[in-house]
């Protein structure tokens, strides 16, 4: 069996094949980088758009197989910018009505999860999911992701790339951000750290530490006074929730989970405790097809799908509405 599934949430739209197994046999995408600024909704609708045929051929190639051969299309219904989300969708109707086979609506960040567990080789772990658009942390309780922790205003990747351009770095500027960290010299400069019982926020120090910048202090400095505080704030929620749950095994997934720093300090977090601690690859770290796919693929095996007056884009569908229906 082989499922395709379209990533089409915000500045990428990616095309990936898994088979029945879960293998990855193409990741395919294109991704829109805005001129300035942040993430402009009707233009990265309009880029995936004009690259939709280009990326399904190039996916279709490297997976050498044909279209007849697919049976069930994915697609990421939600949460996500709206004009990006109905790019997906239309391709993802069109494809399921013509070949006559499965639609299959997928939540993004399950599929983050899922991909994530399946990559890491993860039974039921602490997931600290961690991207431009989220910052949980949650664990599967009963048929559903329940959040222990999470962001009370902006996500930690948003607010990586919002200084990153305050700072006058090119997008994507999380990377960029741990790069300069690597390169600093005078140390640690105080920032606000706020953690709310489980719950994190972010603004303040975003604001903070953009001030810093603003008062001639290091950029390297103000990179690695940054990210120490912001991960700081992840790992002690992350110790929390582990020492709540009881859970024996930490995974990090998410664009986030690509930066090496924040690796480091969950490993030490999951040592103090006794638990295992892996994150998804770097590959598979930011939006990809291939994780709508395979978790299309899990929906499928457990006899779900997706009828098209159920297809409508869910731009806000939380990670703790969703039913993990192939868990027994």
């Amino acid at each position: 069996m082989v499922i395709l599934g379209i990533e089409c949430t915000a500045h990428t739209l990616g095309i990936g094949i898994v088979n029945s197994e879960g293998k990855v046999l193409a990741d395919s995408k294109a991704v829109y980088t805005p001129k300035e600024g942040g993430i402009h909704p009707r233009e990265a609708a309009e880029n995936h758009q004009k690259a939709a045929i280009t990326v399904l051929q190039a996916a279709i190639n490297e997976a050498n197989i044909t279209l007849d051969q697919l049976r069930g299309v994915a697609f990421s219904q939600g949460p996500g910018l709206p004009p990006a989300l109905r790019v997906g969708a239309v391709i993802a109707r069109s494809l399921a009505k013509s070949l006559n086979i499965p639609l299959l609506g997928i939540n993004h960040c399950v599929a983050h999860i899922e991909q994530a567990r399946f990559f890491c080789q993860a039974k039921i772990p602490l997931v600290i999911y961690l991207s431009g658009g989220n910052t949980q942390i949650t664990t599967l309780a009963a048929h559903r992701y329940r959040i222990f922790g999470e962001t009370l205003d902006i996500a930690l990747g948003n607010m990586l790339d919002m200084f990153a351009r305050a700072a006058n770095l090119a997008h994507p500027g999380g990377p960029k951000v741990e790069q300069l960290a690597k390169q600093a010299e005078n140390g640690y400069h105080p920032l606000p750290y706020t953690v709310k019982g489980m719950d994190l926020a972010f603004s303040g120090l975003l604001t903070a530490a953009k001030q810093l910048l603003k008062k001639g202090t290091a950029l390297e400095d103000v990179c690695y006074s940054l990210q120490e505080t912001a991960f700081s704030m992840i790992a002690e929620v992350t110790e929390r929730a582990l020492a709540h749950t009881q859970r024996e095994e930490i995974i990090l997934t998410g664009g986030v989970a690509a930066n090496s720093r924040l690796k480091e300090m969950l490993q030490i977090v999951a040592n103090e405790q006794s638990a295992h601690f892996a994150s998804v690859p770097v590959k598979y770290a930011g939006d990809n097809g291939a994780m709508i796919a395979y978790n299309g693929l899990l929906l499928l095996n457990s006899g779900n799908k997706t009828s098209l007056n159920e297809s409508g884009i869910q731009s806000k569908w939380r990670l703790d509405q969703v039913d993990i229906h192939w868990e027994s």
